[in-house]
Formats: C-alpha cells, structure tokens, sequence
C-alpha cells in the first residue's frame, strides 16, 4: 500500500544543504511509495536579491492639455542641459548606487539610451558618452524577478552532455519566478545527475541578465537571445509581448525528436495578458536564442499543454485539461495548431475530485508513456499523481495511481499559495525518476522515485485499487 500523504513530505528528517547546493544523501526516517520514495535534502526559495536592469517604461505621448512635452522628451532634455561635469557626477552617482550589483550596466544602460534615441529623434552629434549613458539610466529600473515566488520547474537533459562520467546526466531545470506586481518569468538553472541517488546543482552566477534583442518573426512570434557573455543560470526570460505582459507562466519543457532524428528543445507555456491566456510554445536549438510563438486552434485558449517527445503514429500529440476539469489527448498534424482533442482521463479518488491535469511531457519508458498528473482535493489541496498510457495507442490508460505519489503535509504546507505541490516535469535517470517540484508556490524541492515502485503501484483502471499488483516490474534502461 502507498504511503499515507502526510508522510510524503519529511525535510525534518534531513541534513539542511550546504553552501555548494550538493549534497550526498544519508538514510533517515520513513519514506514514501512504498517506502522507497528518496527526498534530496534541497530546497530552492524565492530570493529578492536576485535582480537583473530592466526597461522603465513612461508614456511617450505629449502631455494632456497642451502643458508642454511629453515626460520622456522633458527627462532626455534635462540631461542635456547639464554641464559635461554635472552629467559625469550625476553618472558616477548612478553608477556607485547600481554597478556593482549588475552585470555590463553601462552596456544596459547604451542599450537603453538607444531605444530612446529612436523614440525623440535625437542628434546624437553632439551627444557625449556620459549624457547617452545618463539618458538610458533614467529610463531603467532595477527589478526583482524572484520576489515573491519561485516555483512549478521542469527539467530536460542538458543539450551539452561532454565531459561526464559514464551514468552521469547534465540538466537544465526552468523555473517560474515571481516578482513585483506578480510578474511571471522564466529563469534557469543546470546541474548534474550522477549515477544513484545523487544531484549537484551548479551555483548560480553573481548577475542575472535578461534574454533581449527581440526580433518580431511571422504570426505574431519573437525571438530572442542570451547574451553572448551570460550562462543559462544566469538568463531570465521576461514577457515581451502585449499578450504575455502579465507572465510567461508554467513552462513544460520537453526534448523532442523530430521524424527525421534531429533534436530541438520545446516548452509549452501559458501567455497571460492580465485579462486572458493563451498557449504559446518556446522553441531552442542551443539555449542561446529562444523562439515564442503563439500555438493555434480552439485548445490553445487553454492553459496547461504538455507535449509528447516524439510523434506517435505519425502524428503529434499533447497531453491538455479543455474543459478546465478533465484530462484530454490531443492529436495534430502540426506541432503550432491544435483541436479540442477527445477524453482521456476524468478525477475518480478524492485527492482529485476538484479537478485534474498534468504535471508535464510523457516519459517514454518500455512498458508505456508515464504522465505524471495534479490532482485537486479538498480545501484545494493539490497532490501529484500518475498515469501510465498505451505506447501505441496514448488514448488507453493502462495503470493509475489510487493514491497521491506526492502531497503537501505538515510544515511543507505553508507558503505564498498553501497546500500545493506542483511540477512541469520530471526526467528519467536510470531506473528512477528525478522530479523537482514546487512547495506552496514558495519554494522547490527534489525527489528520487524508483521507477519500477511506481510502476507496482499502479492498478489497471478497470480493477479495483485494493486489487493492484504490489510486485515490482523491473524497468529495462533505455
């Protein structure tokens, strides 16, 4: 039998992490899923120093009432009124205050000022260094982007595996953060799976920069890029676009593998406006340039998509929740357009009476694709859950779990948003599963499952679940 949920969460029975985020894990008490579930003694927090420069944004329009300029035209003019020693102490005043907690904060601030050239048409003949860089300044602001929360990760293989040892997996883990005005972001972070039960997390860089130079493409989608000096783990991917100025929200990454072999990494996301959402899809290659581009159809209205990571059949497929109540099977002939999809799975137990949906992409393993699932129970306390599809026929479910793999307990329910656990993905790592997950929307802790427990738990959905095998099924590596 399952463990009881309240027994899923134990940080109290674990060694805190250590300054390098690595640790080595040491038995303690009572696990769970079938007590063999390994918690790894990390946990991830929202953290306001972790700031990056930002645009200021001010109305260009002139003032109301014939009153004079406008306040951008008012701010570029004072600057260049003043004398070059004024400019250059007003400057190194700026540059005393901010430069030492951001990286190329003149370039940022060239940048900026640049923008702002094109909006005045400025005469930059007689502009000096200083005065341009003064300008950009005053149209910047510091920003928090992790603020308020930090939660709902997913996690890939890392697109540069060179240099491990044999069983070792490099990961990039994306992360939703929240800052000021409940901003949604994107940011990352990379690490290293080594064989057994062992995560190191790399450290994150000093400064955070974030993801610029957008290019508008076709049909309403942009590109953008890490800047060329700046690490993954220090890239943040900010909303751009009228439809996504509230958030980038949700990430699911997945490696997809196109029919002809080639590997591109994709991550459907929800766009949210501040009055509507919409499912757009992030495409990369390298992790240094980044397509966002709005999905089509009737199910891109919805939130919540989760990709396969191959075509089945022929076709594309993803996992979405249309009637925000209901697990559906979607199937395209077009990874950018989707239908409405048929039924596939519907709440039975009551940690998931309120409503379901996914916890990320499908994981192919040789007995079938494993979906892990959310679940929404009483008082809307969330649970994640699984599911275990057909590999030839997704729209069959052929085992499910009767009781939550994971639900928040005891003091691991208190947060930004209580009672929840939450995930965007897992990976496979040999024969378990590595799933970061989000803590009342707070923070992010790591589990370990064994692939084949999860497996023996499940019961087929024509069988009772007291009637469940409990003898594990050895999971071939793939």
């Amino acid at each position: 039998m399952l463990c009881p949920p309240r027994q899923l969460i134990g940080w109290n029975r674990w060694t805190q992490p250590q300054a390098d985020d690595s640790l080595a894990w040491r038995p303690g008490g009572q696990s769970c899923l079938l007590n063999e579930t390994i918690h790894w003694p990390l946990r991830l927090q929202a953290d306001p120093s972790r700031v990056v420069v930002r645009p200021f944004h001010i109305p260009i329009e002139a003032r109301s009432f014939g009153m004079g300029p406008s306040r951008v035209r008012r701010i570029a003019d004072s600057v260049l009124a003043l004398d070059d020693d004024a400019a250059a102490a007003e400057l190194d005043h700026v540059l005393k205050d901010f430069e030492a907690r951001h990286w190329q904060t003149r370039g940022v601030f060239m940048t900026r000022y640049l923008q702002i050239r094109e909006v005045l048409g400025l005469d930059e003949s007689f502009i000096s260094e200083t005065k341009r860089q003064l300008i950009g300044a005053y149209f910047c602001h510091e920003y928090s982007y992790a603020a308020a929360a930090l939660m709902n990760p997913s996690i890939i293989a890392h697109p540069d595996q060179s240099g491990l040892s044999e069983g070792s997996t490099r990961i990039v883990m994306s992360l939703r953060a929240v800052g000021e005005g409940h901003i949604s972001s994107v940011s990352f972070r990379e690490g290293i799976l080594s064989p057994g039960v062992h995560f190191e997390l790399a450290p994150e860089p000093p400064f955070a920069t974030a993801a610029d130079s957008a290019t508008e493409l076709m049909d309403g989608a942009i590109e953008v890029h890490r800047h060329h000096d700046s690490t993954l783990s220090g890239t943040v991917l900010f909303p751009i676009t009228a439809a996504q100025r509230n958030g980038l929200e949700d990430l699911r990454l997945v490696q997809f593998t196109h029919d002809d072999g080639s590997v591109e990494w994709l991550g459907t996301y929800t766009a949210y406006s501040g009055t509507t959402i919409r499912s757009e899809l992030l495409r990369t290659r390298d992790f240094r340039s980044f397509v966002l581009a709005p999905l089509g159809g009737p199910a891109a209205r919805n939130k919540g998509m989760a990709l396969f990571p191959r075509t089945v059949n022929g076709e594309y497929m993803m996992i979405g929740r249309q009637d925000g109540e209901n697990l559906f099977l979607l199937r395209s002939d077009s990874i950018d357009r989707w239908g409405e999809g048929e039924l596939l799975l519907t709440p039975k137990y009551p940690w998931e009476q309120v409503q379901i949906g996914n916890c990320g992409s499908p994981i192919e393993l040789d007995e079938g694709w494993l979906l892990l699932t959310h679940g929404v129970g009483a008082m809307r306390k969330y649970s994640i859950g699984a599911i275990l599809l057909d590999k030839d026929n997704p729209a069959r479910v052929i085992g499910r779990l009767a009781e939550p793999l994971l639900s928040a307990a005891d003091e691991d329910r208190e947060g930004y948003v209580p009672n929840v656990v939450y995930t965007c993905g897992a990976i496979r790592h040999g024969d378990l599963l590595f799933m970061p997950y989000g803590v009342a929307d707070s923070s992010v802790g790591f589990a370990f499952v064994p692939i084949d427990a999860l497996l023996a738990a499940m019961h087929s959905p024509d069988e009772p679940a007291h009637h469940r095998r409990r003898r594990p099924r050895r999971v071939r590596p793939a």
